[in-house]
């Protein structure tokens, strides 16, 4: 109670952790614990349909973060009085932003574990000049901006620290939101990205040593004390790099692929982080860089950094670190921008900050002769903004550098900034994937002898046993062996671990990323290792890679990629997978949609495959392959090359063909005299070397006039392991099915993959390449160009212009 002359005023103390309950008669609102759970799951649900909302417009996460912060504080929701003080009420927000802050400091680990030092040492002199003058211009505007703020909205506060916050804040680049976008975008793995990303690195670490120097000069003590301050920090850094990084290193080397990492390790790592937080908050440079030091200082190599992210990520990214956007968004009131003179002032705060960026950007990079939409393209990139910009305004907001008006105007500048970087850059910039035109496009073809090259894509370890079985019943007898390019679709997310296999992705300057070398990559993937052991037990050329991708455009990556490679065959797996209980579930429309859009830009052959474990549950070795395989031949160019397919696969010693050709009545109409000749001639041909090279393979002809007929047949061939069939048999099939989801297996395929059809078989359906097919909206085909390395390239610096580069003959 706090008494003054006459009136007695009742000061609330600090809330309770727990209720006892509303039946008891208690408010869960009153409490710690079932508040901070509301604002969590307030603040998820909030952001999380903001950023379903941007999903059109292409914005990475942050911005959804950032207008859902600002959306719950005072200047909307929070401008309902009961609102706030039910939902945030003043006695909460220590709690609140004592969790945002403790999720803070475990995102910034996380963001020193994706930063490499070694690529920033081998950051090239271009990349280099564009990343000081993308700092320099934008600090000295923020400088001259901070004279005409102190004079309007900031009077009173100190020179040197809001000159030092300003021009901090106007010249940094949000190095994981910038690696995000240029991922999406599919810019990451071009010159452009890899010049982007290595100036990004390094304006990130100048951004955090400026940071740390604002903050020290925030203090309240004498020059003296802000001198201490540096020193201190710059000891700890010192000692953090002698001491602390041998202790990591020899945890690191003791964590091997493809075993678990011991849990006092992981433990242990994160105690550091804790740590070191206490003692760069005790030395007074805030919690925050203590944890970006340990994340920086952990070494890369080996799986320790990955299951580190793998084990924080998922906590921190989804529900603590939203709360810090919340936190800064209660203390954003957009309502203090009123009047002529406050929105001149956030014109001329954004104005200078992109200026400042854009022009810096681009005039050094004219000077070192980059051309001009390039130029113009990189410093709208390096504009971009984040959370790093957050931290920035609110330790000066905290340390009473900023004041409301000012901390508005500067969060409103950093939504700005990031909001317009995608729109624009897709409208200034697109460069075409380039690929050398091929010949053998399909299975079918005259030279029996040449390579057949297979593009073979799974999402994840669950068709890898069908995908090498089927691999191996297809290497056939021939002289030239097949050469498969086994493609991991992962979908492009805001996780930690996606952006680290993005930059892998740009290390080896692949839109996808090979782990042959997974020694000196020091990554160990089960998918990988499974592919590498098939290939030394075979005659088949294993290239493991992945790609990275949103689901909406990851098509184009499998399209290019098949063009750089030059493969006759594209394999998708279906959007389907098997269930224990036999039954097929949908992985969702969105995979469903890949195959789609893959099947209809495709430059060769595609086939789609409905897993229902050829082989069983693990890889069968060569000599115990032994499966029944059948063709169901109704004709036409899809149904020729499932044969052509299944001719070759009856080369291998345990695979057991046969050959069903349905016969059809004529259809009404004209028929398709060349359609039919060469339906026959490859059945011929097939029948003709049938005794000599294919002893195995059994053909046969079954007259059918109606659905039902049709049906029986299929039946009647038994317990097949694998059934072949064309996407799109010629006209006068009937309707196997009444309705279907599965348009894209055509109308036999969608038979034998409905559950009406009750069969432990596998099914590949094909289709034949399309010459009318468009991939040039992806892909531009030029005569002479090198071929794209299988192999991880050399590292290279970003300012050099040629690339050393494996042919394929």
């Amino acid at each position: 109670m706090a008494t003054t002359n006459s009136t007695t005023v009742a000061c609330k103390g600090p809330m309770k952790a727990t209720s006892e309950g509303a039946w008891q008669g208690d408010d869960p609102l009153h409490y710690a614990l079932p508040l901070i759970i509301l604002q969590i799951c307030l603040v998820v649900v909030v952001t999380r349909t903001l950023a379903f909302l941007l999903r059109p417009l292409r914005q990475p996460r942050v911005v959804a973060e950032i207008i859902g912060g600002i959306l719950l504080g005072p200047s909307a929701l929070g401008r309902n009085k009961r609102f706030l003080d039910s939902v945030f009420p003043n006695q909460s927000l220590t709690v609140l932003d004592t969790v945002a802050n403790l999720g803070l400091l475990f995102f910034l680990f996380l963001v020193g574990l994706e930063l490499d030092l070694r690529a920033i040492r081998r950051t090239g002199k271009k990349a280099l000049a564009i990343a000081l003058a993308g700092i320099s211009l934008p600090f000295v505007l923020g400088i001259g901006t901070s004279v005409v703020l102190r004079t309007t909205v900031v009077k009173g506060t100190r020179q040197g620290p809001f000159l030092v916050f300003m021009g901090v804040a106007l010249s940094i680049t949000a190095f994981p939101v910038l690696a995000r976008i240029l991922a999406e975008l599919k810019l990451l793995t071009t010159d452009l990205g890899r010049m982007a990303m290595s100036a990004a690195a390094v304006n990130d670490v100048a951004a955090w040593i400026l940071l740390a120097l604002a903050v020290a000069l925030s203090g309240s003590g004498s020059p003296l004390v802000s001198l201490w301050v540096l020193l201190s920090g710059a000891a700890f850094v010192a000692l953090a790099a002698i001491l602390l990084r041998p202790a990591l290193a020899w945890m690191a080397r003791r964590c091997l692929d493809g075993e678990p990492v011991k849990e006092s390790y992981i433990c242990a790592t994160l105690a550091t982080v804790l740590a070191a937080g206490f003692v760069t908050d005790t030395i007074g440079i805030h919690a925050l860089f203590g944890a970006f030091i340990v994340g920086i200082i952990v070494p890369k190599d080996g799986p320790f950094a990955g299951v580190l992210i793998e084990k924080v990520e998922d906590l921190i990214s989804g529900l603590f670190l939203p709360l810090y956007f919340v936190s800064s968004g209660l203390k954003t009131n957009v309502a203090t921008i009123s009047g002529a003179r406050s929105w001149g002032l956030l014109v001329l705060v954004i104005t200078n900050a992109c200026l400042g960026k854009i022009a810096g950007t681009v005039i050094v990079s004219l000077i070192v002769r980059i051309p001009v939409r390039e130029a113009l393209t990189l410093g709208f990139l390096m504009n971009t903004k984040g959370l790093v910009e957050l931290i920035v305004l609110n330790i000066g907001k905290d340390r009473k550098v900023l004041n409301d008006e000012s901390f508005a105007i500067l969060v409103l500048m950093a939504l700005f900034t990031t909001f317009i970087t995608t729109p624009i850059v897709m409208a200034i910039y697109k460069p075409a994937r380039r690929g050398t035109p091929y010949k053998h496009r399909t299975v079918e073809r005259a030279d029996a002898e040449s390579e057949l090259r297979v593009l073979a894509c799974f999402h994840g370890n669950c068709n890898i046993p069908t995908m090498i079985n089927l691999i191996e019943s297809s290497r056939g007898t021939r002289r030239r062996r097949v050469t498969v390019y086994a493609m991991h679709l992962i979908e492009l997310s805001e996780r930690s671990s996606a952006i680290s296999m993005v930059h892998k992705a740009r290390r080896n300057g692949l839109p996808f990323w090979n782990k042959l070398n997974r020694g000196a990559a020091g990554n160990g993937d089960q998918v990988v290792v499974a592919f590498e052991a098939y290939q030394q037990l075979s005659s088949v050329a294993i290239r493991p890679m992945t790609a990275i991708s949103d689901l909406h455009t990851i098509h184009e990556d499998i399209v290019a990629s098949a063009i750089q490679k030059r493969v006759a065959l594209i394999i998708l797996p279906f959007h389907k997978t098997q269930s224990p209980d036999g039954s097929l579930e949908s992985l969702g429309t969105a995979y469903q949609n890949v195959n789609q859009r893959v099947l209809r830009h495709a430059p060769c052959s595609v086939a789609i495959l409905v897993d229902r474990g050829l082989g069983g549950a693990v890889q069968v070795l060569a000599s115990d392959v032994s499966y029944a395989i059948a063709v169901l031949f109704f004709g036409g160019p899809d149904d020729r090359e499932a044969l052509a397919y299944g001719a070759r696969m009856a080369e291998h010693p345990g695979i057991a063909l046969t050959v069903v050709r349905f016969l059809l009545p004529p259809p009404s109409g004209e028929v398709d005299a060349d359609e039919s000749a060469a339906d026959g001639a490859a059945l011929s041909d097939l029948v003709n070397k049938r005794p000599e090279n294919s002893p195995s393979v059994e053909y046969e002809e079954q007259a059918v006039a109606e659905r039902a007929e049709v049906m029986r047949a299929i039946k009647a061939l038994g317990r097949c392991n694998l059934f072949l069939v064309g996407r799109s048999p010629q006209s006068g099939v009937p309707r196997l099915v009444e309705r279907t989801d599965c348009a894209e297996l055509g109308p036999v395929g969608s038979y034998l993959a409905c559950s009406e059809f009750s069969t432990s078989a596998s099914v590949l359906v094909i289709q034949r390449y399309d010459s009318s097919a468009d991939p040039s909206m992806l892909v531009e085909e030029v005569a002479e160009i090198e071929d794209v390395p299988d192999t991880p390239v050399p590292a290279m610096t970003p300012g050099s212009s040629h690339r050393p580069l494996e042919i394929e003959k």
